[in-house]
């Protein structure tokens, strides 16, 4: 593996594991009060935008962290929909 597909795969962890605390807490609180659900749809239709620009272009760390964000992020829309 060269050094642009390390630096990318160290980028990708670092900006999707940020939201595993936000789904933890959120989980935990059973609390979505502040989070804004037009941010949300908005994040989550980019997220899906760079998941398929990723598979598109072959970008394993684009495709893969925003697999992954995708998924985190469904599920604080999830949350967001069931306990408001």
């Amino acid at each position: 593996m060269d050094f642009i597909n390390i630096l990318g795969f160290t980028a990708a962890t670092l900006t999707t594991f940020a939201f595993l605390p936000q789904v933890i807490q959120v989980w935990r609180s059973r609390s979505t009060k502040d989070i804004s659900l037009p941010m949300l749809i908005t994040f989550i239709a980019g997220i899906t935008l760079w998941l398929v620009y990723g598979l598109l272009v072959n970008a394993a760390p684009i495709y893969m962290a925003n697999g992954v964000t995708l998924a985190l992020n469904l599920a604080i829309l999830r949350f967001k929909l069931k306990y408001g």
